[in-house]
């Protein structure tokens, strides 16, 4: 959801211009299992946009770094009043993230 606001369109924005964006796949390596109460850092990166929504993640621990958890989500645009998926990234996404690349 950070990543999103940080694009500039993120889900209730999403939602607002007629779309949903159902996932469709998630890929996980689970290295290490985190514990209760530790602290660790999710990085999001959006590696693709215009046919999908593609992100890769990391998660490792905050205090040693170490890598605990890398994955991929896919999300396809959904148009809400036909319930049809897009081939195509809606263009208010595409532009959100052209300018954010900006």
């Amino acid at each position: 959801c950070a990543l999103l606001d940080r694009i500039g369109h993120n889900y209730q924005q999403m939602r607002d211009a007629g779309y949903a964006w159902p996932v469709i796949d998630v890929q996980l390596r689970y290295m290490r299992g985190a514990r209760f109460n530790q602290r660790i850092i999710v990085r999001a990166d959006l590696i693709e946009w215009e046919n999908r929504l593609k992100i890769n993640y990391l998660i490792n621990d905050a205090v040693t770094g170490e890598r605990m958890t890398r994955g991929t989500s896919v999300q396809v645009a959904v148009e809400i009043a036909s319930r049809e998926m897009q081939l195509a990234s809606p263009k208010v996404f595409v532009e959100a993230v052209e300018r954010a690349l900006a």
